[in-house]
């Protein structure tokens, strides 16, 4: 097999969705550098991969790399994967990669799919301009709600409810999808205005949050009390939600006109 670096992509959950050529891959190989080996091993077991594996996750991989620069440039082949999906996309990768490209060794891509762009394929919300925002990170959502088009976060189970507050807060007039267990057994898009979903049930699993692109247009006061009449029968709290995604107001300016109009 040609001497390089192999950036090998592996299921986000179902095992069936491992590629051929992934397999074959990661067989040809001489060593395949693994987030977490343990992980890595289970998936071989499944796939009867016996290529040796070393670690080559966020806590060392500054450390490692540079030995695997080297066994490259003497002649082997070298695959890297993540515990699930894309290497360097929220996970561990990116050094690797960007060390073989300053070496001008070969890199080599065997694409799989990637949770985010699954998740964002999923919402329905538009498709042409998003921007992948890692881990949800409080301190700098009110930045992401300066970025008007469609925004993808990583969320843990753990914190997705006070995630949910946060975006009722700050980003009341934007449609949520919450996308959990993406090609699992459990796989559920939830989707709606993040004041409408502050109190389901919390949702379990592997969670990606689509936010849909703000609204562009500010409505004159007239084109605004026709919606409010339209939605003034539903209660003040998820009118105030719709309201606010329709006219292209805050969720507090919503609700004060609803609130004057009952």
């Amino acid at each position: 097999m040609q001497s390089g670096l192999y950036v090998v992509g592996t299921p986000i959950g179902n095992l069936s969705d491992m590629s051929p050529r992934a397999i074959e891959v990661l067989n040809s190989v001489d060593l395949v550098a693994a987030e977490d080996t343990r992980v890595f091993s289970k998936l071989a077991q499944h796939f009867n991969i016996k290529t040796k594996s070393v670690s080559c996750h966020e806590h060392n991989e500054r450390d490692v790399v540079d030995g695997l620069i080297e066994k490259i440039q003497n002649g082997m082949a070298i695959a890297t994967v993540s515990d699930a999906g894309m290497p360097g996309i929220s996970d561990p990768g990116f050094r690797l990669i960007r060390a073989a490209r300053r070496a001008n060794v070969p890199v080599f891509m065997v694409p799989a799919a990637t949770a985010a762009i699954s998740a964002l394929v999923l919402s329905g919300f538009p498709t042409d301009r998003f921007t992948f925002c890692g881990f949800f990170d409080e301190k700098k959502i009110k930045d992401d709600n300066k970025i008007r088009h469609t925004l993808i976060y990583y969320e843990s189970p753990n914190r997705i409810m006070d995630t949910i507050k946060v975006l009722a807060a700050v980003m009341p007039e934007r449609q949520i999808a919450i996308v959990r267990e993406i090609t699992k057994i459990y796989e559920e898009t939830i989707i709606g205005y993040p004041a409408d979903l502050m109190h389901i049930e919390p949702p379990r699993g592997e969670i990606v949050i689509v936010v849909a692109p703000a609204p562009d247009k500010k409505m004159t006061d007239d084109e605004i009390v026709e919606i409010v009449n339209d939605i003034v029968a539903n209660s003040t709290k998820s009118g105030a939600a719709e309201l606010a995604a329709r006219a292209g107001i805050s969720k507090k300016e919503a609700y004060k006109k609803l609130v004057g109009k009952k």
